[in-house]
């Protein structure tokens, strides 16, 4: 069968009882086996970003770089925090560190420490990992655009539909609510 297709006949599954073999297209198998291992690895790669700091930023910039590692961190990856140190401000690196730890505390929600801040050359960096439990919550709905609760179905047997001889979209009947009593008018 194979040959008359211009195919080939292919073992998938040698371990199984009996094995599986299948007629296709063997070059076309090997690309789409190996499409699938290269996305595989795409999927679990995180890149590690690095966000950098100076020591005299300012407190709109610093509240501004902590939501992009924030964004970076819900999204899996990993951060490096570096404080970029110039000329004489590299004999104060009790600054650095301050404003590092000012970052770790705005992120403690979201993040965890790897790598405490440790000076390398000019610069300060610490390694912050997102938290096993970041997951976005799905967004709620308001309540005006909820849709109502169905009615309540009751089943109704297969043998009693054959009895009435009804059709088959009819074996279920919706509950209907009770009626209101009638108001009894007395004369007093």
């Amino acid at each position: 069968m194979a040959r008359e297709r211009d195919l080939d006949l292919v073992e998938v599954a040698p371990n199984a009882v009996p094995p599986v073999c299948r007629i296709l297209d063997y070059g076309k198998f090997l690309y789409d086996q190996a499409k699938k291992e290269r996305s595989a690895a795409r999927q679990t790669h995180h890149e590690l970003h690095e966000v950098r700091f100076k020591v005299k930023i300012g407190e709109h910039d610093l509240d501004m770089k902590v939501k992009r590692t924030e964004r970076f961190l819900k999204a899996g990856g990993k951060v490096k925090l570096s404080v970029m140190f110039r000329g004489r401000e590299i004999v104060h690196p009790e600054i650095g560190r301050r404003l590092l730890e000012r970052a770790r505390d705005n992120l403690q929600e979201v993040a965890i420490v790897e790598k405490p801040p440790t000076m390398e050359g000019r610069f300060m960096n610490m390694i912050l990992g997102p938290l096993a439990v970041n997951k976005p919550a799905p967004p709620s709905r308001p309540k005006e655009a909820r849709k109502p609760a169905p009615a309540k179905t009751e089943a109704v047997p297969v043998a009693a539909v054959a009895k009435t001889k009804q059709a088959p979209a009819a074996v279920t009947k919706t509950e209907e609510a009770p009626a209101a009593p009638a108001e009894v008018a007395t004369e007093g």
